[in-house]
């Protein structure tokens, strides 16, 4: 099978000559710049410099020679962009090691601090030091809100301002064609299955605007006004899905949504108020989705989230992301005997909370073996660490995570 084959079959619950493996093929699914120079330096390869693509994450691309040797059958779209020097700025990592940051994103230092400000000069993302990764620091709606400035009002929220690769160059009718032309180059270019970031976030969205609590609150005390919030959300989602499906769709194979529902004890919200507040959405959006392109659908969608389960299925969903197993509810047997046969696990292979950072090479390898027993029946899985390897995490025990998996 070639890579795009056998992650197709994954997803449509066929056995595979062997298990796929995804390693940076979309934003929660890397490695920190500064555990992948570390592993680079394990394996022996040549230094090459280090280019943050997700500069709040601290997030490195992940060089050919890398994803080669631990058999990667995924790419991200944003690799077939910011592939000039002029599109990178010089930087230095929080442990002192060079690096590239985007063009469009630098870091400013400020005393015991870096910052990044958005377009207006506010600042909307710190990284103190003694800190990996940067953290929100204004919430536009946290005050008050005004959903005729929903647009504005992104661009003044660290998780919506800050954009990867191909970012800012992407925008605006120019923009369009130099997207579906750089998809069009990366799928001649390779046999990986390609998956575009789109995000379409609702239950965070409204948590990036008016901060985690307040959009709880609203959601319990004032429904009216966040169902207008959310429809205001969707009807821009859905014009930009059009957007982005009409450049990019006939060259990605699945489409990467976002939604954070779960904490580690389970879900953030009822069963209920997902079915009233985001299942009819997401179910119009994933629709919409696959409507416009031959994709694959799969939701990110970190923590303990097994009693919504069911009502993503319902709504369309193909694949979910991470398999966050340290979770209430997310155990590989239980998941895989109830869901299997309808929904594709992509993740939950590698447990990053104990056992990447804290066991022994050893302990990973039978961590990992164990894992893949449990989700590989029956195809409808693809390999994934929960979530991103940590800057904490031993090179050692990255080569055991993906060494295991191919003898699982």
């Amino acid at each position: 099978m070639t890579s795009r084959e056998r992650v197709l079959a994954a997803l449509n619950h066929q056995e595979t000559d062997r298990v796929p493996i995804d390693l940076s093929g979309h934003r929660s699914s890397g490695i920190s710049a500064v555990a992948y120079r570390r592993l680079r330096a394990h394996l022996g390869l040549d230094p090459r410099p280090i280019r943050v693509y997700d500069p709040i994450q601290q997030l490195a691309i992940v060089d050919e020679d890398v994803l080669a040797r631990f058999g990667v059958d995924t790419v991200e779209l944003g690799r077939a962009f910011a592939l000039a020097e002029s599109d990178w700025r010089d930087w230095v990592l929080p442990d002192g090691t060079p690096c590239q940051m985007p063009a469009w994103a630098v870091p400013e230092r400020e005393a015991g601090r870096w910052v990044i400000r958005s377009a207006s000069g506010r600042v909307i993302a710190q990284m103190p030091d003694g800190v990996l990764y940067f953290e929100q620091t204004y919430y536009p709606f946290a005050e008050q809100d005004d959903l005729e400035r929903l647009e504005a009002a992104l661009g003044e929220s660290m998780w919506t301002a800050i954009a990867s690769p191909p970012g800012p160059r992407a925008a605006g009718a120019t923009g369009a064609q130099a997207l579906a032309d750089g998809a069009r180059r990366l799928r001649a270019q390779t046999d990986r299955a390609i998956l575009g970031l789109f995000g379409g976030n609702l239950l965070e969205m409204g948590q990036f605007l008016y901060r985690n609590d307040g959009f709880l609150m609203l959601l319990a005390a004032d429904p009216r006004r966040a169902h207008a919030f959310l429809d205001r959300v969707v009807e821009m989602h859905l014009a930009n899905l059009d957007r982005f499906l009409a450049a990019v769709g006939p060259s990605i194979d699945v489409i990467v949504f976002g939604d954070d529902l779960g904490m580690q004890s389970g879900p953030q919200i009822s069963p209920a108020m997902y079915r009233e507040f985001f299942q009819p959405r997401q179910r119009l959006l994933w629709r919409r989705a696959k409507e416009l392109a031959p994709v694959k659908v799969m939701l990110h969608c970190c923590g303990g989230v097994r009693e919504l389960l069911p009502g993503l299925i319902e709504a369309g969903l193909d694949a979910i992301n991470p398999v966050q197993v340290s979770c209430k509810g997310m155990g590989a047997q239980g998941l895989k005997a109830d869901f299997g046969r309808q929904l594709t696990f992509w993740g939950g292979g590698c447990d990053t909370r104990e056992v990447l950072a804290g066991g022994s090479p050893a302990r990973v390898r039978e961590h990992v073996r164990q894992q893949v027993k449990n989700w590989k029946p029956g195809g409808g899985f693809v390999f994934q660490q929960v979530h991103n390897i940590m800057a904490d995490v031993p090179p050692a025990n990255i080569v055991a995570m993906y060494e295991a998996v191919g003898t699982a």
